[in-house]
């Protein structure tokens, strides 16, 4: 049995692929100068980056349906 995605994981998945890495680096503690190289960004670039994508993370909860309560037997 497979466990269901959180809706935030939901939501980082329906990112663009470089909003999304930003966020899974920072939510893991990579130090910024690791995520410029991953990301191929100058370090002036990423502040303004996790901005959009926090504001693009934000938007896609909004969107995101909320899980279904497992019914017990």
């Amino acid at each position: 049995m497979t466990t269901p995605l959180t809706p935030r994981e939901q939501a980082l998945r329906r990112l663009p692929q470089p909003y999304s890495l930003a966020l899974r680096l920072r939510d893991a503690g990579v130090a910024e100068d690791q995520m410029c190289t991953y990301l191929d960004i100058d370090v002036h670039a990423l502040p303004p980056l996790l901005e959009i994508a926090d504001a693009k993370l934000t938007a896609a909860l909004r969107t995101t349906p909320k899980p279904e309560p497992e019914e017990q037997p």
